[in-house]
């Protein structure tokens, strides 16, 4: 294992603990979202100086965010509320806010295309119905699309397809991954590929064809949406992932642009620790690549990390935890 240090962090001040539940790289600094309700700014060198801006979000109870535009540092937020907000991070401001609070069912998923301006966003189970919701930010007074028969239970996963910004995956505790063309309206046709995984937790393309799940339970698979895969079956199923990896929860999986690999987050409360495994794909098989481990020691103490990115080109990885804190881990010198 190849260990990292902890170079610089911030922790959030207060008598209680505040849970850092996402930390999303953008061009303007490390935009973080928190169980304060907010949405703050680092300057990724400088985290122990503490939030450069911050905003209050309006959602409620704060569910999910993503980075709408990263280049020009705008962030999607949304809540139980029902309501989803756009900020621009350059000045801390609201710069788009949909819907009104408490006219649907909470939000729970977000993806976001830049290069079509939509927004999708994913609901809970209300009233025996999960919708999922697309916005045209050009004219966003109303839902462009509105799909309630693709899945019958919360929506927890939102994922736009990374060359094809037509095909939205979908994830939800009715145990459903599914690909949907997003320019067909009518249900019986939307969905173009579905695997059944069981409660989703965390999923996403790994690349143009190959799609990861992971349960609530850390069951973890791979599927394809190509033809020569019998439907619906996984490519790789390693079954309950702490067991393989020998860790207690498994934070989040991230590919790599390259479509080549992608680096599992999982911890390790007992012993303190928090490591990046990486997944690799030699030829048509993957696996996991157990000498190349990258492990944080001290992690986050006994307490959970939520959220972690990879930055290659500076070597340093930042996560977010239970604790309060956000924390860089570079080599050590």
């Amino acid at each position: 294992m190849y260990p990292l240090s902890c170079s610089d962090g911030f922790k959030y001040p207060g008598s209680e603990p505040t849970y850092i539940t996402d930390i999303i790289p953008l061009s303007g600094g490390l935009a973080a979202v928190s169980s304060d309700q907010s949405l703050s700014i680092f300057d990724p060198l400088r985290l122990n100086q503490g939030p450069l801006k911050r905003v209050i979000t309006n959602h409620g109870n704060v569910s999910c965010a993503e980075a709408f535009s990263v280049g020009n540092s705008v962030v999607a937020t949304a809540g139980e509320n029902g309501t989803v907000s756009l900020w621009d991070m350059r000045t801390g401001t609201a710069a788009l806010q949909i819907g009104t609070p408490g006219d649907g069912p909470g939000l729970l998923s977000l993806a976001c295309s830049e290069q079509t301006n939509t927004l999708a966003a994913g609901t809970e189970l209300a009233n025996h119905q999960a919708s999922i919701l697309l916005w045209d930010l050009r004219s966003p007074s109303a839902p462009k699309i509105h799909y309630d028969e693709v899945h019958s239970d919360d929506v927890t996963e939102l994922s736009f397809h990374p060359t094809n910004p037509h095909l939205l995956l979908t994830g939800s505790t009715d145990g459903l991954v599914n690909v949907c063309d997003t320019r067909i309206t009518d249900e019986d046709d939307v969905v173009v590929a579905a695997f059944n995984h069981g409660s989703v937790h965390r999923a996403g393309f790994l690349n143009e064809t190959e799609v990861y799940a992971v349960s609530h339970d850390e069951r973890f698979a791979l599927y394809d949406m190509g033809e020569t895969v019998e439907k619906g079956s996984p490519t790789l199923d390693l079954g309950d992932i702490r067991k393989v990896v020998d860790c207690q929860y498994l934070c989040n999986v991230i590919p790599k642009v390259t479509g080549a690999g992608a680096v599992i987050g999982a911890g390790t409360q007992d012993q303190e620790l928090f490591r990046l495994i990486y997944l690799t794909k030699n030829g048509a098989s993957w696996s996991l690549d157990s000498g190349s481990v990258v492990g944080l020691p001290g992690g986050h103490g006994d307490e959970i990390v939520r959220s972690f990115c990879v930055v290659d080109e500076q070597q340093v990885v930042f996560t977010a935890g239970e604790d309060s804190c956000i924390k860089a881990w570079r080599p050590s010198s």
